[in-house]
This record gives structure tokens, C-alpha cells and sequence, in this order.
């Protein structure tokens, strides 16, 4: 007989290696289990109204979860990307034909620069526009070498695509059949008090639904403000301009302002003035007012974090996880401000000594 110590260190140090070992093995479909369980969060309470009314057929409820997932978050954002993909085409073959000339706009846009400015652009080794267009041009190779890159890698990517989409479902499938026992089982294998399981089991969901749907309710709402906006004025490929700010309306405060701003100077510069002052207007109180009322009320609220900490943590996520940053940051950040508070409770606010007496 071995000592009761050692069998459990043996059996923790077992433990800790094959758990290493099918998270390495897991790792290349990171991606696909990640939102295989955060749409698997965002549906279970449809899941379980379905359930409730078909008690006895456990697949035919998941089955049709999953449909209606397929219905109206999937099959949208597949026909808007070949959309995107449509429109992207005519741009790059109408900057190939030159149609498109940003050289000329650079042009136009720089003669019309203040004094001021010019003395600016001069103390950044800007200072005539042969060097401006020195800079733009090494930026376009790099930009066009970059699209090349990935357009490449999309087309032998396809394969990789097409199984991380459908282990997605799969998996998806099985989480909203079989979550309620998996997450019980794992909750009582966590050696924790049971409130505070409860309490960062509550946060994890809490923080993954409220950034999952405040986010992606902020981006579309911007990206079809904007999409709407570029179409009123005429420019060239609204959807695809719409979905770029809706991407990058996932940087709070500076997203979807990278794509309108740009435009809006170039309108003024022009001469387009009610072009340029009708977009810069409704680029700054409309689309800039979605980002400022809509993400504190859906995200910060919910999650019960501050705006800047919201701000820092989907930031950094996004620069370490790419796209799926954005849940990975705020969540992160979430659960370490739990389990702090769980580690060392804030001190209790003593309520004023007369405030009872007061209020009798």
C-alpha cells in the first residue's frame, strides 16, 4: 500500500498532465469550441422554454435551438459576408482600373491645408507632399502585400474553415443537450466554497452574455448608421464600409470614427462642404452617440464594471486573441474582480450613525 499522500500527489500531478495534454490537442479549434460554448450560453434559456414544452425529446429540443441559431446569427452573417466579399471586389477593380486614384485625393486634399498644418506635416519629415506620397505609397505595398497575404491564406484556409464550422455545430449541439449535467459536474469538481462557485459561475455567464449582445448590438447599430449614411451621400460600397466601422466599433470610442472621419475631411477639403459637414455631424451625434449611450447601458451595466476597465480589457483581449478578444478581455477582467473580492471582501461602508434617527 502507498501512503494516502503520495496517492494523491501522484494523482494530482496525473491529473495536471493529462489535462495540459488534451488542452495542447484542443488548441487548433480553439476557435470553434470557444463560440460552441458562448452561443451555447447566449441560447440555453431558449433551449430550455423548447425543452420545457417537449420534455421527453431532449435531441429534438437542441436540434431545434440550433436551427433557430442557424436562422438568425449564422445564415445572416454568412450572406452579409459575401455581400462584403461582392462589394470588396468592385473596389479593388475599380482602384486597378484607377477609378479609384487615392494619390489624387491625397492631392487635392493636401492643397487645401492651412499653414498651420503644413508646418506640422514639416516637422514630421512631411513636409512636401513628393515625401507624403513617399510614406503613402510604402504604406500601400505593405497594406496590398498584407490583403495578398490573406487572400491567399482564405483560400487554403477553406478546409479549415469548413471543419471549424462544423465541429461549431457539433459541438453546439451536444452543449445545449447535455450542458445542465457537464457544468454540474464540473461545478462540484472545483474545490471551492459552494457560494463562491456560485458567484463566479454567475459572473462567467453574466459577463459572457452581456458582452457577447452589448457589443454585437452596438456594432451593428453603428455599422448600419453608417452604411445608411454612405449611401444617402452616394459613396461607393455602403455595405462594405458599414461592416468595416461595425468591426471596428468594437474598439470603444475610436472605431467606426477611422472609416467616416476620413471621409467627412476629404469631403470638406473638396469642396463638398454639406457632404463633409452632414457626415462629420451625424458621424459624431449619431454613430459616436451609439457607442456613448448603448455600450455603458449594455455592457458596463451588466457586467458591473467600469467604463474604463470595459475599455482596457477588450483593447488588450483584442490585441492578444484577435476578433474573439472582445468577450476573452472583459470576461478575464470580470472574473479577476471577483475573485479578488472573494479573496479579500471590500470593507463594509458604515451608514451614518444619525441616519435612522433621521429617518423615524
Amino acid at each position: 500500500m502507498h501512503p494516502p499522500t503520495l496517492t494523491n500527489r501522484t494523482l494530482l500531478l496525473l491529473l495536471v498532465a493529462v489535462t495540459i495534454a488534451f488542452g495542447a490537442i484542443l488548441l487548433p479549434l480553439h476557435g470553434a469550441i470557444f463560440w460552441g460554448m458562448v452561443l451555447a450560453i447566449l441560447f440555453a434559456p431558449l433551449h430550455r422554454r423548447l425543452l420545457a414544452r417537449m420534455p421527453r425529446r431532449p435531441n429534438l429540443a437542441a436540434l431545434a435551438t440550433l436551427a433557430i441559431c442557424l436562422l438568425i446569427v449564422i445564415l445572416p452573417i454568412l450572406a452579409i459576408s459575401a455581400s462584403v466579399v461582392q462589394e470588396a471586389g468592385a473596389v479593388y477593380q475599380r482602384v486597378r482600373s484607377g477609378q479609384l486614384n487615392f494619390g489624387a485625393y491625397a492631392q487635392q486634399i493636401w492643397s487645401t491645408l492651412p499653414t498651420w498644418a503644413l508646418n506640422l506635416l514639416e516637422r514630421l519629415h512631411l513636409g512636401t507632399f513628393a515625401e507624403l506620397q513617399t510614406r503613402l505609397a510604402s504604406f500601400g505595398a505593405q497594406a496590398s502585400q498584407f490583403l495578398a497575404n490573406q487572400a491567399v491564406s482564405l483560400g487554403s484556409n477553406t478546409l479549415q474553415f469548413i471543419v471549424n464550422f462544423g465541429v461549431m455545430l457539433y459541438l453546439l449541439f451536444f452543449l445545449l443537450r447535455d450542458g445542465t449535467p457537464l457544468a454540474t459536474r464540473i461545478f462540484h469538481a472545483v474545490p471551492l466554497d459552494e457560494a463562491h462557485k456560485r458567484a463566479l459561475a454567475i459572473k462567467f455567464i453574466t459577463v459572457i452574455r452581456a458582452t457577447v449582445k452589448g457589443n454585437i448590438a452596438v456594432a451593428a447599430t453603428q455599422g448600419a448608421l453608417g452604411g445608411l449614411i454612405f449611401w444617402v451621400l452616394g459613396i461607393q460600397g455602403p455595405v462594405l464600409w458599414g461592416v468595416l466601422m461595425a468591426f471596428l466599433s468594437l474598439l470603444p470610442a475610436v472605431g467606426a470614427g477611422l472609416i467616416w472621419g476620413p471621409v467627412a475631411l476629404y469631403f470638406l477639403a473638396t469642396g463638398a462642404t454639406w457632404q463633409g459637414v452632414t457626415l462629420a455631424l451625424y458621424g459624431v451625434g449619431v454613430i459616436g452617440l451609439v457607442d456613448n449611450l448603448l455600450r455603458p447601458l449594455l455592457v458596463g451595466k451588466d457586467t458591473k464594471m467600469p467604463d474604463y476597465v470595459v475599455l482596457i480589457s477588450t483593447l488588450g483581449g483584442m490585441s492578444l486573441f484577435g476578433l474573439t478578444g472582445f468577450v476573452i478581455g472583459p470576461m478575464v477582467a470580470a472574473l479577476f474582480m471577483a475573485t479578488w473580492d472573494i479573496f479579500s471582501p471590500p470593507p463594509a461602508i458604515p451608514s451614518h450613525p444619525g441616519a435612522r434617527k433621521d429617518h423615524d
